[in-house]
């Protein structure tokens, strides 16, 4: 028996992807994997609840929002721009990294992971976090919560979050015009 197929196109890190066919019923984080080796947006816990394996979609209005993959259909992907978390740190030409974010270095200063799995989701939300407050600016006063609220979907099972809430309120006051006195 053959899986229908249909054809679906998209952009991935700012680069065009088919038309490819692809099996109807396919979860995106099996089309990243499978078809375009994007291993980045991890396999948690397969029903949308711990969100490792997100990924930023960039609406029409250029808003950018986050998806689960792993219960989210790779067709509902067609025509969209979607950036994984191989596409967050700058690349040269050749591919190879040239700077981190702002997110990922601030990671790594405050060691905000343990054992990695659920960072590439967390990476993505916090991205997703700082592109709203440039739109939308918050006071300091409510920054935690703002922070705590737009995280919280997230789960880790090692490092106990304050690390990572620690990094993207560092980046947060740091990155001018997020936050208001």
């Amino acid at each position: 028996m053959t899986r229908a197929t249909k054809p679906m196109s998209l952009t991935v890190n700012d680069r065009q992807v088919g038309p490819v066919a692809v099996p109807e019923g396919l979860m995106m984080q099996d089309f990243l994997h499978e078809y375009l080796n994007l291993t980045g947006a991890r396999m948690g816990c397969g029903q949308g609840i711990c969100h490792a394996c997100t990924v930023v979609v960039e609406e029409e209005d250029g808003t950018l929002a986050e998806m689960r993959t792993c219960i989210v259909g790779a067709h509902w992907f067609e025509g969209r721009r979607v950036r994984t978390i191989e596409g967050i740190a700058e690349r040269d030409t050749d591919g190879a990294v040239t700077d981190l974010s702002p997110v990922q270095q601030a990671f790594i200063e405050h060691f905000s992971f343990q054992c990695g799995y659920c960072t590439p989701g967390f990476v993505i939300g916090a991205t997703v976090l700082l592109d709203r407050l440039q739109r939308e600016p918050v006071s300091r006063e409510d920054l935690e919560e703002v922070i705590t609220e737009a995280l919280d979907k997230h789960i880790c099972r090692c490092t106990g979050y304050i690390r990572y809430l620690e990094a993207v309120r560092d980046v947060a006051l740091k990155t001018p015009g997020l936050v208001t006195s």
